[in-house]
């Protein structure tokens, strides 16, 4: 009965070995949440666990860390250097890498909204010529080249 439930020693090696190897190629996507990568990362850990795999806790944030995206790299190396990565749990890594993730998207937002803004954009109500907005752009352009 406990066979035919847990499945054989061999079949329980192969799933395993094919686990292990998901766990060691597993690497952060571009455009990836934090949130979406824990839960790739915790879903192969569980599944080592399940067929009897030791992983400790330490392994997940070492793993963690070492496959972030390149913009997470300062984060990183502050963790490293101010906590120790022995007694850090993995929902402590990922609070902190949150509240990082989300200052990333507040500054990017902030920079597209900024890019958006443009001088004399529309029609005015003024008297002068109609050109005004087509010297401003000449002049930004010839600014640029200099």
């Amino acid at each position: 009965m406990k066979t035919k439930f847990q499945g054989s020693a061999g079949v329980k090696r192969a799933q395993l070995q094919a686990l292990r190897r998901e766990f060691e190629v597993l690497k952060m996507k571009e455009g990836e949440t934090i949130n979406d990568y824990f839960g790739r990362v915790m879903i192969v850990s569980n599944s080592m666990r399940n067929c009897g795999e030791l992983v400790e806790e330490v392994k997940i944030v070492e793993k963690i860390l070492r496959t972030l995206m390149d913009k997470f790299n300062y984060v990183v190396c502050s963790i490293e250097e101010s906590k120790n990565l022995d007694e850090l749990t993995v929902d402590e890594l990922q609070s902190s890498l949150l509240v990082h993730e989300q200052k990333l998207v507040r500054k990017t937002v902030t920079d597209d909204q900024a890019l958006r803004v443009r001088v004399g954009y529309g029609r005015g109500r003024s008297r002068g010529r109609g050109n005004y907005q087509e010297e401003v752009e000449d002049a930004v352009v010839q600014e640029a080249g200099k």
